[in-house]
Protein backbone atom coordinates (compact mmCIF):
# COMPACT_ATOMS: atom_id res chain seq x y z
CA UNK A 1 0.00 0.00 0.00
CA UNK A 2 2.83 2.48 0.80
CA UNK A 3 4.44 2.18 -2.84
CA UNK A 4 1.42 2.65 -4.22
CA UNK A 5 1.05 5.50 -2.07
CA UNK A 6 4.05 6.95 -3.36
CA UNK A 7 3.55 6.20 -6.95
CA UNK A 8 0.61 8.09 -6.69
CA UNK A 9 2.26 11.41 -5.26
CA UNK A 10 4.81 11.06 -8.11
CA UNK A 11 2.95 10.63 -10.99
CA UNK A 12 0.74 13.67 -9.24
CA UNK A 13 3.86 15.96 -9.35
CA UNK A 14 4.54 14.90 -12.74
CA UNK A 15 0.90 15.99 -14.07
CA UNK A 16 1.17 19.11 -11.64
CA UNK A 17 4.53 20.83 -13.18
CA UNK A 18 3.37 21.10 -16.39
CA UNK A 19 -0.16 22.20 -15.90
CA UNK A 20 1.18 24.95 -13.01
CA UNK A 21 3.61 26.17 -15.63
CA UNK A 22 0.86 26.43 -18.41
CA UNK A 23 -1.73 28.03 -16.08
CA UNK A 24 1.04 30.62 -14.63
CA UNK A 25 2.38 31.66 -18.30
CA UNK A 26 -1.36 32.55 -18.78
CA UNK A 27 -1.77 34.76 -15.58
CA UNK A 28 1.32 36.02 -14.52
CA UNK A 29 3.14 37.81 -17.47
CA UNK A 30 5.75 40.23 -16.81
CA UNK A 31 4.67 43.95 -16.11
CA UNK A 32 7.61 45.67 -17.97
CA UNK A 33 9.91 48.56 -15.90
CA UNK A 34 10.35 51.68 -17.56
CA UNK A 35 13.35 52.43 -20.19
CA UNK A 36 16.31 53.85 -18.34
CA UNK A 37 17.06 57.16 -19.96
CA UNK A 38 19.28 57.03 -23.66
CA UNK A 39 21.90 58.32 -21.39
CA UNK A 40 22.13 55.03 -19.39
CA UNK A 41 21.24 52.41 -22.30
CA UNK A 42 23.27 49.78 -23.47
CA UNK A 43 24.40 50.43 -27.06
CA UNK A 44 25.56 46.57 -26.88
CA UNK A 45 25.68 42.94 -25.69
CA UNK A 46 28.23 40.28 -25.21
CA UNK A 47 27.67 36.89 -24.22
CA UNK A 48 30.50 34.41 -23.62
CA UNK A 49 28.88 30.78 -23.95
CA UNK A 50 31.52 29.27 -22.35
CA UNK A 51 31.95 31.68 -19.13
CA UNK A 52 28.51 31.64 -19.01
CA UNK A 53 28.11 35.70 -19.15
CA UNK A 54 26.18 38.23 -20.67
CA UNK A 55 27.43 41.87 -20.30
CA UNK A 56 25.50 45.01 -20.98
CA UNK A 57 28.26 47.97 -22.39
CA UNK A 58 27.96 51.29 -23.08
CA UNK A 59 30.86 52.51 -25.23
CA UNK A 60 34.03 51.38 -22.93
CA UNK A 61 32.02 51.66 -20.00
CA UNK A 62 30.63 48.14 -18.78
CA UNK A 63 26.92 48.70 -17.55
CA UNK A 64 26.33 45.15 -15.87
CA UNK A 65 27.25 41.58 -16.04
CA UNK A 66 25.28 38.18 -15.91
CA UNK A 67 25.70 34.89 -15.19
CA UNK A 68 23.50 33.10 -17.34
CA UNK A 69 21.75 29.79 -18.26
CA UNK A 70 22.06 28.41 -21.84
CA UNK A 71 20.20 25.86 -24.11
CA UNK A 72 21.13 21.78 -23.49
CA UNK A 73 23.43 21.57 -26.03
CA UNK A 74 25.69 24.72 -25.22
CA UNK A 75 29.31 23.24 -25.84
CA UNK A 76 27.82 21.48 -29.30
CA UNK A 77 28.52 25.02 -31.29
CA UNK A 78 26.52 27.37 -33.29
CA UNK A 79 23.03 26.87 -33.82
CA UNK A 80 21.86 24.94 -37.00
CA UNK A 81 18.31 24.25 -36.54
CA UNK A 82 14.81 24.35 -34.40
CA UNK A 83 14.98 22.23 -31.73
CA UNK A 84 18.36 21.57 -31.16
CA UNK A 85 19.35 23.53 -27.82
CA UNK A 86 22.22 25.26 -29.14
CA UNK A 87 22.69 28.92 -28.87
CA UNK A 88 23.65 31.02 -32.06
CA UNK A 89 26.91 32.33 -32.48
CA UNK A 90 27.98 35.52 -34.15
CA UNK A 91 26.56 39.33 -34.69
CA UNK A 92 22.91 39.90 -34.12
CA UNK A 93 20.56 42.58 -32.96
CA UNK A 94 17.42 42.88 -30.30
CA UNK A 95 14.93 43.37 -32.82
CA UNK A 96 11.67 42.90 -30.84
CA UNK A 97 10.47 42.84 -27.04
CA UNK A 98 8.08 40.27 -26.16
CA UNK A 99 5.82 41.83 -21.87
CA UNK A 100 3.68 38.87 -22.28
CA UNK A 101 6.01 35.87 -22.46
CA UNK A 102 5.71 32.40 -21.58
CA UNK A 103 8.86 33.88 -19.30
CA UNK A 104 9.29 36.69 -17.35
CA UNK A 105 9.36 39.23 -20.31
CA UNK A 106 11.79 38.46 -23.41
CA UNK A 107 13.80 40.22 -25.72
CA UNK A 108 14.06 38.95 -29.33
CA UNK A 109 17.42 37.87 -31.12
CA UNK A 110 17.68 38.38 -34.72
CA UNK A 111 18.72 34.74 -35.22
CA UNK A 112 18.67 33.55 -38.13
CA UNK A 113 20.64 35.60 -40.21
CA UNK A 114 20.29 34.32 -44.02
CA UNK A 115 23.40 32.23 -44.31
CA UNK A 116 21.76 30.31 -41.15
CA UNK A 117 18.43 29.68 -43.02
CA UNK A 118 20.37 28.53 -45.76
CA UNK A 119 22.75 26.24 -44.00
CA UNK A 120 19.39 24.54 -41.88
CA UNK A 121 17.69 24.70 -45.97
CA UNK A 122 20.75 22.72 -47.11
CA UNK A 123 19.78 20.14 -44.15
CA UNK A 124 15.99 20.45 -45.15
CA UNK A 125 15.20 21.65 -41.65
CA UNK A 126 13.74 24.49 -39.84
CA UNK A 127 16.53 27.13 -38.45
CA UNK A 128 14.37 27.84 -35.81
CA UNK A 129 13.84 31.73 -34.79
CA UNK A 130 12.56 32.50 -31.23
CA UNK A 131 15.84 33.31 -29.67
CA UNK A 132 15.39 35.59 -26.55
CA UNK A 133 17.07 36.77 -23.69
CA UNK A 134 14.26 35.89 -21.03
CA UNK A 135 13.49 35.62 -17.33
CA UNK A 136 12.29 32.11 -15.78
CA UNK A 137 9.39 30.74 -17.07
CA UNK A 138 6.33 32.52 -15.43
CA UNK A 139 5.26 31.04 -12.03
CA UNK A 140 9.05 29.79 -11.57
CA UNK A 141 10.63 33.34 -10.11
CA UNK A 142 11.39 32.11 -6.33
CA UNK A 143 13.95 30.39 -7.84
CA UNK A 144 16.28 32.71 -8.08
CA UNK A 145 19.81 31.89 -8.69
CA UNK A 146 19.14 28.52 -8.58
CA UNK A 147 17.91 28.21 -12.37
CA UNK A 148 22.04 28.45 -13.10
CA UNK A 149 22.42 25.22 -11.94
CA UNK A 150 21.72 23.50 -15.14
CA UNK A 151 21.36 24.76 -18.64
CA UNK A 152 17.93 24.82 -18.97
CA UNK A 153 16.65 26.75 -22.08
CA UNK A 154 15.81 25.64 -25.42
CA UNK A 155 18.81 27.19 -26.91
CA UNK A 156 17.95 30.99 -25.27
CA UNK A 157 19.43 32.97 -22.54
CA UNK A 158 18.38 32.80 -19.36
CA UNK A 159 18.44 35.67 -16.26
CA UNK A 160 16.51 35.66 -12.74
CA UNK A 161 13.56 38.07 -13.27
CA UNK A 162 14.99 40.70 -11.35
CA UNK A 163 18.05 40.51 -13.85
CA UNK A 164 15.41 40.47 -16.90
CA UNK A 165 13.78 43.42 -15.34
CA UNK A 166 17.15 45.69 -15.45
CA UNK A 167 18.02 44.30 -18.62
CA UNK A 168 14.30 45.34 -20.26
CA UNK A 169 15.33 49.15 -18.98
CA UNK A 170 18.96 48.97 -20.36
CA UNK A 171 18.33 47.25 -23.45
CA UNK A 172 16.40 49.22 -26.47
CA UNK A 173 14.88 47.84 -29.60
CA UNK A 174 18.40 48.06 -31.91
CA UNK A 175 20.94 46.80 -29.49
CA UNK A 176 23.31 44.57 -31.07
CA UNK A 177 24.48 41.56 -29.59
CA UNK A 178 27.57 39.18 -30.13
CA UNK A 179 27.52 35.82 -29.02
CA UNK A 180 30.62 34.17 -28.71
CA UNK A 181 31.69 30.38 -28.01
Amino acid sequence: MRKRYWFLIAAAMVLAVPAYTKVMARLAPGTPPAMAPVADQADRILVEKSARRMELWQGDTLLARYDIALGGAPEAGHKQQEGDERTPEGQYIIDWRNARSIAHMSLHISYPHPEDSAVAASMGVSPGGAVMIHGLPNGWGALGRLHLLADWTDGCIGVTNAEMEQIWSLVPDGTPIEIRP
